[in-house]
Formats: structure tokens, sequence, C-alpha cells
């Protein structure tokens, strides 16, 4: 029997098309026969259909290549990108912001800046009463110059009068102060406000952030620590940083009741939380915890005047104070170590690490003890007025006194390796030391930063880098009039730019403080000032944060 077929009056072109097509290319024997028909039908089409064919043919000729690799190898790849290169590298696909986003990657390179996780501050109760009414006698933490023994000037008395009574007049005008508490920099003053005024305003101005629990935990996220750095920087750079009060008025009832001398970040090592020490004129040593700004520790009872000088490390925190006193204490047992009373006058500063304590002295010499041991090594005396400040790098120390010379030691043989006479024209209150870096204030109120190896640097006078040759400047790049400072650009308005770019202090130094890129300054000018490392340019000026006398700043 015959079955006839029927095409039910329609046909399928599409069918067909296909068929069709398949059979020429089964007939092709090369690729090569395929490539030469596509580019003749190609070459038949209009340009406006090309440019169809262009835009669909795009995404057949992307590859990519380290998307397809394992996640392993692709992690390795990204690893040797900076930060800006990973963030433009999360803008590419979901794969490769995945591979950016990667928290190995970032705290990689937060650790390649010594930036670490720290994880938000506890609250702990510790709330002793505050004492009033004491008077001492003080020295501000600064010995007297060479030049300032030899010349006995009647008019000292009458400063001193005038200083001390608006001393007291700032200390009954009820100002409070703002202190900037970033991570850029961390500054303090004195407290102030009548003793009914501090009760009264209390409650109503001590406003806390909630209360984090012991199982709190916030996992690390160095991709935002990283951002969070960079952020700050720039934010110093563009001369905004963010300003918040930290001891004021209406403050803890267990803060500082008179001038805060000295202060110095902590991060704890177990649980990377950070916290603020401050010491005081009122003979107390306070642990600040910077989430709440309430005072978590008070050290007290163990000096009879004034604390100068700290420093904390490794869970140890040493007090210099001017009762002629070191005192060691150790922060987890929470008890006293030892108190070191070898000095014959004011201790005006003292600095600790791993191996060693050092201190030194308005009797004009700096002493070494071993640690933990803290037994007596080395007397170093050759400095000629009070030695003002000294700092710790390994296995050297660098002192600064009021002879104007800052001298080079071996911590380990107590030899004296080089002496900078004449390193200021007056007397150096204030230094810092990051091996091979050296940057120190002075009393003629300028800075001076330098490398201990290769005796190059930078300073905020002209005067003291006449004897080595100039830095070339770069195409446009200005120098300031006003400190010889080096930088900004010439454009619009670039004069009148240049004449602000600088402004030097117009009071001593007081205190320093060496950043990996900035060189912060605190002066008895009432302003702290941010210098560029590299250049030694101001990055900014910060103003307004103190109505009294700046005595250390910290980082």
């Amino acid at each position: 029997m015959n079955i006839l077929l029927s095409d039910e009056g329609f046909t399928d072109d599409d069918a067909l098309h296909n068929s069709t097509t398949n059979e020429l290319l089964a007939r092709m024997t090369s690729e090569q026969e395929c490539e030469e028909l596509a580019y003749q039908l190609l070459a038949s089409l209009p340009r406006s259909r090309l440019a169809t064919i262009q835009r669909r043919l795009a995404p057949l000729l992307q590859f990519d290549v380290v998307g397809s690799l394992p996640a392993e190898v692709s992690l390795q790849i990204f690893s040797h990108l900076p930060a800006q290169t990973l963030l433009t590298c999360a803008l590419v696909s979901h794969r490769w912001r995945t591979l950016a986003d990667d928290q190995a990657i970032w705290k990689k390179l937060c650790e390649a800046k010594g930036w670490t996780w720290k994880q938000p501050s506890r609250i702990h109760s510790f709330d002793t009463p505050r004492s009033r009414g004491e008077t001492w006698e003080d020295d501000e933490g600064m010995g007297d110059s060479d030049e300032e023994e030899e010349e006995e000037d009647t008019d000292d008395i009458e400063t001193a009068k005038a200083e001390w009574s608006q001393m007291q007049a700032e200390l009954d005008s009820g100002i409070s102060s703002i202190s900037l508490a970033s991570r850029a920099s961390t500054m303090l003053k004195d407290p102030s406000a009548s003793t009914s005024s501090r009760s009264k305003s209390r409650t109503r101005h001590n406003s806390a952030p909630p209360i984090l629990t012991d199982s709190t935990f916030l996992r690390p996220d160095y991709k935002r620590l990283h951002q969070t750095h960079v952020r700050l920087q720039n934010r110093v750079r563009a001369g905004s940083p963010h300003l918040s009060a930290i001891q004021t008025r209406g403050g803890p009832s267990n803060a500082h009741t008179t001038t805060i001398y000295c202060l110095q970040l902590y991060t704890y090592p177990a649980t990377g939380v950070q916290v603020l020490f401050t010491g005081s004129r009122d003979r107390t040593v306070r642990e600040w915890n910077l989430s709440t700004g309430l005072v978590e520790r008070v050290i007290a009872g163990v000096h009879s005047s004034s604390v100068l000088s700290i420093c904390v490390h490794d869970g140890f925190v040493a007090s210099a104070g001017s009762d002629r006193r070191v005192a060691v204490w150790d922060l987890a047992k929470n008890e006293l170590v030892k108190v070191i009373a070898d000095h014959e006058d004011s201790v005006l500063c003292v600095r600790l690490d791993g191996k060693r304590l050092v201190s030194c002295s308005k009797d004009r010499t700096v002493r070494t003890y071993a640690f933990p041991e803290l037994k007596s090594e080395f007397v170093l005396g050759a400095h000629r007025a009070a030695v003002n400040a000294v700092s710790l790098s390994d296995t050297l120390i660098v002192s600064g006194s009021g002879d104007r010379s800052v001298r080079l030691w071996d911590a380990t043989t107590g030899k004296l390796l080089r002496t900078f006479e004449n390193h200021h024209t007056r007397g150096i209150a204030s230094i810092d030391f990051m091996a091979p870096y050296v940057v120190s204030g002075s009393s003629d109120k300028h800075l001076r930063f330098f490398d201990i190896t290769t005796f190059q640097g930078w300073s905020t006078s002209p005067e003291y880098d006449s004897a080595s040759p100039p830095t070339p400047l770069a195409p446009g790049s200005v120098v300031c009039t006003a400190c010889g400072a080096m930088g900004g650009r010439v454009g619009a308005g670039g004069q009148r730019a240049a004449a602000q770019m600088c402004t030097v202090h117009s009071d001593l130094v007081r205190s320093v403080a060496l950043g990996p890129d900035f060189v912060l300054s605190g002066s008895y000018d009432l302003t702290i000032k941010v210098w560029d490392r590299k250049t030694g340019a101001l990055v900014a000026d910060l103003t307004g944060g103190h109505s009294g006398r700046i005595f250390c700043i910290g980082v």
C-alpha cells in the first residue's frame, strides 16, 4: 500500500536553512575555507549590518584568562597588585570582584603598612575619687638650657608671674578642650572648670556610645581597614581632620583634675584593643577607653609630684616625674613592679622597650636599665645642660638637651657614637627616633628631620640647610618664604597659595612624633602641625583644638 505524504500547505524555512547551512559547512574541508566563506559573506553585507554583527561577535572574542584559572592561582596573581589596582579590578566582573575582595590579600597589604585589626573596647568600672584643692611646684617637664643658666634676667620673675596669672584665668574661664582622637593624632589639654560647674554638668554633657558586651565580636575586614587608613591620610593631607573631645567638663568622675603633660596610644597585644594612657600634674596615670571616652584604670599613689613622661610597652607602663622617680607598672597584674630613684633632679623623659629602660633628667644625665630586671647599666653624662628628651631604637639611643646638641649612644656599651653640636640655635625640647631617622623640636620654634647615616634631611628653617646642597625642585614647585619647605604647585593663584603653604611655629616646639608618612609637632603656640615626612612640606595646620599649651602629641 502506497502512502502519500502531504506538505499540509506550508514549508519550514528555518529547518531548510539550517539543513542547507550544515550541508555547506560539512563540505568545507578546512578552517581556512570556512574563514574565506565567512569573509565573503561579510564583504557582501552593507556597513550597517557589519556593525550589528561586530557587536554580536564581541562576547565570543572575550576570554577571562585569570577567571578561568583555579582560585588559588588567581589569588596568587592578585596578591601582587597594589591596593588601587585591586579596587579597579573589582569593577571588571563578579568573578574578579570576589578575587579582589579576598581578605587574605588585603590583610597582607595592611601588614606591610603595620596596620592591624583592633576589636572594639569593653567597659570596665574604675572610679576612684578625685582630690581637689592641691597645689604643686611644677617644672612642666622642661629643663633649662645652657644659655638660660648663664643669663640671670630679672624679667624672668615677672614673666613667670604673668604666665601663672594667664593659666589661672584659663582655668577659671570654663573653656573646654577639643582633642584630635583619630589614628592620625591624639591630643589632650588641661581640664578647665570650677568645681560647681563640673558637678552640675557632668551628666548632661557626658554621652557615651552603646556599651559593647564581652560577646560582641566583629569579623576582621582588612579591605575596610586599609581604605579607612587611606581616607584618614587623605583627610589629614586635606587639612580636614575629625575633632572629638576626650576630657571635658562633665567628663568621667575619675578624670584628671589638672594639667595633662604626657600621653601615649597603646594596643593590647592579646585583644587588639587600643587605649590611651595619660600622665598629669595631679600625680596620676590614667587609661582611657577611646570608644567611650571613659577612664578604665587609674594608677595613683606612686608619684609624689607631677607625672612628666610615660611609656607603655608589652604590658608595662613606665612613668617619670618631677619627684625624681621612675616607676614601672605591670598592667596585667595591675601592680607596681619597681620604683627607681637614681636621678638627682626631675626625670623629664622615659622610654622602654623589651630590652631596656632609658631615662633622662634635669641633672644632665641619661640612665639605662636592663629590662625586665631593671638593673642599672650605664650613666651617660656628656650633656652640659638638662637632657629634655630621649628616644630608643633597638641598640641606639638618641638624646636632646638644652645645650643645643643631639647625641647618639650605643645602648649595649654606653659609648657615645656621635655628637651633633648646635643642632638648633636654642635648647632642644623634644625628640623622636625611628632608626635611622631623627626628628627634633626646639625652643627656637623649628624642627629638624635627618638621617643619622647620611646626614640628609629637611628643616623648617633655611638656616639649618645652608650647609647642604639644595634639593632640585620639581617643575612647577614653589618654596615657602616663611620656612623654606618645598611643595605646592604654581597655577591660578599659585603665588598666594605658596605664601600660605607653610607657617612655622611661633613658640617652643614641645613635642614631636615620627610616623610612617607624616611628622607631627605640638607647640606652646597652641597649634599642632603635620609635615610631609619626605619633603618637609606642611600638610595640615591644626588650630583651635586647645586653649592652653600643647605638651604632648601621639600617633
